[in-house]
């Protein structure tokens, strides 16, 4: 009797501590039909020429809103430069990016980490971070910003700097707080509030997602003028919503190489009619901010959708996608992220390129695909060495 009612009280627990609302059972899932990517008899031309553009303004107008006219005038300003960084192995360059071209507006601060071995330009990995550019690393020469009460290097595990390194590849990144902060403050602060007024604003208005993809792409601009850096090589990263923005940043701007979406969950590689972990009513409940206005309207409604990510992932088409789960990280619902990636596969197809060709869901740390990857990780929602040891071979077949 006691063990029954330790275990009971065990499992009232684990219930207990899930996110409220997730969906635990494949029997939950509603049954659903899949938008089609592209009509019977499309060509690759007509995908290029018309058919593309289109979807990608659905997902502009419905989910993640229209940047407005913004005069691309970006300054970039060469800050603190250590040549002897990670024991001689790489350069260290700091570089301020005002995003608006003036001293009182936003600013981008740019960490670019290159190995010193480099003979020319080099292929890099581009991607923001949650805490700050001193928290992807221990070490005292980068200068501390974002949340500066947060330890140097608390998130190294998730950047493996030296890995990067040390495969010849470059790493670049920014505090995504630099371009708008992430909470919900009506968009007076950040890029929105430099550059519109808030009562302009309407439902398709873009939302903190799209700024932060704004962002990044003005950090691409800067690095197709910096010569250490092959700008034709840039490969945006991203973990968690910070996925969603590199899907988004992908889809938006083709100057990226290729795109890697980490645990990105709803509204990143999800499939978001399957309504499993985080649903689209509850992320917008949870962080209205990120997304346009139009979207709120299809929580609990996603049948209505007139897309689904497996589209958003068809847009990155032909270039390299990653999308990696976790097998614990249900919240983010691994089935689902599997699920896009295969069914973007046709637009690849239709490109002449092999995308995902893979029907089951592969074993844990079984990774699967050529142009689209995808991998199950064993662990929790994260990003591990295990992962960066995939985005490193898909860079290197990238290069090729």
């Amino acid at each position: 009797m006691r063990f029954l009612l330790l275990f009971i009280l065990t499992l009232s627990s684990y219930l207990m501590a899930l996110p409220p609302g997730l969906h635990t059972a494949e029997s939950k899932v509603p049954d659903f039909e899949l938008p089609v990517l592209f009509p019977e008899g499309t060509s690759a031309a007509e995908w290029n020429d018309d058919l593309r553009a289109e979807t990608l303004t659905l997902f502009e107008k419905e989910m993640f809103g229209r940047v407005p006219a913004i005069s691309r005038k970006a300054s970039a300003k060469l800050g603190k430069k250590v040549p002897d960084f990670l024991n001689r192995k790489a350069v260290l360059q700091e570089v301020v990016v005002s995003l608006v071209g003036t001293e009182e507006g936003p600013k981008l601060n740019l960490l670019i980490i290159t190995p010193s071995s480099a003979k020319g330009p080099i292929p890099v990995f581009l991607g923001l971070n949650f805490k700050g550019n001193h928290t992807i690393h221990a070490s005292k020469e980068i200068t501390v910003g974002g949340k500066s009460q947060v330890a140097r290097g608390e998130r190294a595990g998730r950047w493996q700097v030296e890995k990067i390194i040390e495969r010849g590849y470059g790493l670049v990144t920014a505090f995504y707080g630099d371009i708008d902060l992430d909470k919900n403050d009506g968009f007076k602060d950040g890029i929105h509030g430099a550059v519109e007024s808030s009562d302009k604003r309407d439902g398709s208005s873009w939302g903190s997602i799209a700024a932060w993809v704004w962002g990044l792409s003005r950090g691409l601009d800067f690095l197709e003028t910096y010569e250490p850096v092959d700008g034709s090589k840039v490969v945006v990263f991203g973990h968690s919503r910070l996925g969603k923005t590199s899907l988004w940043a992908g889809a938006t701007d083709e100057r990226f190489a290729g795109v890697i979406s980490n645990n990105s969950g709803c509204g990143g590689a999800a499939l978001s009619r399957r309504a499993f972990g985080e649903t689209v009513g509850r992320i917008n409940e949870s962080f209205p901010h990120w997304f346009c206005k139009n979207f709120h309207a299809y929580g609990k409604r996603e049948k209505e959708l007139p897309f689904d990510q497996h589209q958003l992932v068809a847009l990155m088409a032909p270039r390299p996608v990653y999308i990696a789960s976790a097998q614990d990280d249900q919240w983010a619902d691994p089935k689902g992220e599997f699920l896009s990636a295969k069914h973007a596969d046709p637009v690849y197809r239709l490109l002449g390129k092999d995308g995902l060709d893979q029907e089951e869901m592969p074993k844990v740390d079984q990774p699967v695909g050529k142009k689209i990857r995808y991998h199950m990780r064993s662990g929790k929602h994260d990003v591990k060495a295990y992962d960066w040891d995939q985005y490193l071979r898909m860079m290197d077949e990238l290069i090729r």
